[in-house]
């Protein structure tokens, strides 16, 4: 079929058309369509946003004002969408438009891109359809979480892991992410003797990243930039590392030029990615500090006018856990591996789907497969790898297994809204927080295939 794209711009002017399947029909050409085909959907659903008032944006200015002190504690949800992403990002919309909440990011991490099938351009195409078909309107958070350097490949080619990183926050920056976690964290050394020495590299190489997104902030915006101080799963951030980071990150940033900074600091403080899992598959419970995390929290506002740390890792955790966020004046929260979990244990989910996703994990992941983990440890920490080869399958589920996934992701998401008190923060979100409407050139005209012909790849 061929397609007007005036016409169709026109017509999803209409809120009932953006909020039906036509918004279906239109996103899963952007992830499925031919190369062409892609390009002038993503283009569409871009220029759809802007008009309906669901534009990219960064979440800078709320932050200094919460580092500031002129908003109220809160705990801003940063949630990293893995597997079924549209129904995923629906999900997160419907229970952000009920619950009045316009402080949450739609995040996803330099590793996850790569074995979720999801470049910066879907993913923004995708979570700005799931926005529109929810009817959710205001700024959206779209953030590049980890855009972390490689230890090993940084020791044995310092500038061409840089330069990868360099073109990772390109292509994100030109598809519309505005929130930007640079993690250098993976380059302290703790066999240095002062603090100063073990953050060196990696305050330098951060302010250096810096440097690098300030020079490319769109017109109208200043990117939201993250910077780490302990690598997630590793020793616990203390706040005399936070101000060795911060001092040293601070002189440099000022030598390279008069450069805003970072907004925001990610720390360690007990938790790991995915959780611990014990041999039937459970997951352990960790042991916070919450006191280093306010502390931290405490300093990184008052001392150096950030909107707060950062608590990463921590999906996981325990239900009671959450409400202790945003009274320890965490400024964000990073979540990915139970929505995941949600997914793949659900029980509406076809038996024959999940066991040809464990076979695969067995077949094509078994070099991960440690000794001393059972089956159930091994697939639970691998499957995630299934993501991006299973991901037409599970975007063709049935649409009564799709709906009940999401209502119950739904559930999820409005339960950490409520415990993070982000209920209510769409009036703050967008006193603080204009994008600038955005509208990029057209590419040609194209003929698309109709959605039941749409094959992935092609």
């Amino acid at each position: 079929m061929s397609i007007d794209i005036q016409a169709t711009l026109q017509r999803f002017r209409d809120p009932g058309v953006r909020q039906s399947a036509a918004m279906d029909d239109l996103v899963r050409q952007a992830v499925f369509g031919s190369s062409d085909a892609r390009e002038l959907t993503r283009w569409l659903i871009w220029e759809i946003g802007q008009a309906a008032g669901v534009r990219p944006a960064s979440i800078h200015d709320l932050y200094m004002a919460r580092g500031r002190g002129v908003v109220p504690p809160f705990t801003t949800p940063a949630i990293n969408v893995r597997v079924m992403a549209y129904d995923t990002g629906r999900a997160i919309f419907r229970a952000a438009k009920r619950l009045d909440v316009g402080a949450v990011i739609c995040e996803i991490a330099r590793s996850e891109i790569a074995y979720t099938d999801q470049r910066p351009a879907e993913y923004v195409a995708v979570m700005t359809a799931a926005a529109l078909r929810e009817g959710f309107t205001g700024p959206l958070f779209i953030q590049g979480d980890h855009v972390q350097v490689n230890a090993k490949k940084f020791a044995a080619d310092p500038q061409g892991e840089l330069a990868a990183i360099r073109q990772l926050i390109e292509e994100e920056l030109h598809a519309g992410f505005y929130n930007i976690d640079v993690d250098t964290s993976t380059l302290v050394d703790l066999s240095k003797t002062t603090l100063d020495e073990q953050q060196r590299i990696n305050y330098e190489r951060a302010a250096e990243l810096t440097q690098y997104i300030r020079e490319r902030d769109p017109a109208g915006v200043t990117v939201s930039v993250g910077a780490e101080i302990g690598e997630v799963g590793g020793k616990n951030s203390d706040v005399h590392e936070l101000h060795a980071f911060m001092d040293g990150y601070t002189r440099t940033l000022k030598r390279l030029g008069n450069f805003t900074g970072i907004s925001k600091i990610s720390v360690q403080t007990g938790t790991s990615h995915g959780g611990v899992v014990l041999p039937d598959g459970s997951i352990a419970k960790v042991q916070l500090d919450l006191a280093a995390l306010q502390a931290l929290s405490h300093d990184a506002r008052t001392k150096y006018g950030l909107g707060g740390a950062v608590q990463h890792g921590a999906s996981t955790l325990p239900a009671d856990a959450f409400g202790h966020f945003p009274a320890c004046e965490a400024v964000e929260i990073h979540l990915a591996t139970n929505f995941q979990t949600i997914v793949f244990d659900h029980p509406k989910l076809p038996a024959d789907l999940r066991r040809e996703v464990n076979e695969w994990v067995k077949a094509e992941c078994k070099d991960e497969w440690k000794k001393s983990d059972t089956e159930e440890q091994f697939i639970y920490k691998s499957r995630k790898k299934a993501i991006g080869p299973f991901k037409r399958r599970m975007w063709d589920l049935p649409p009564d297994v799709r709906a009940a996934i999401g209502a119950d992701l739904e559930k999820m998401f409005a339960f950490l809204f409520e415990q993070l008190r982000v209920q209510g923060t769409r009036a703050t979100t967008d006193r603080f927080v204009q994008p600038p409407l955005q509208s990029h050139a057209a590419p040609r005209p194209i003929a698309m295939a109709a959605p039941d012909d749409v094959e992935a790849g092609e």
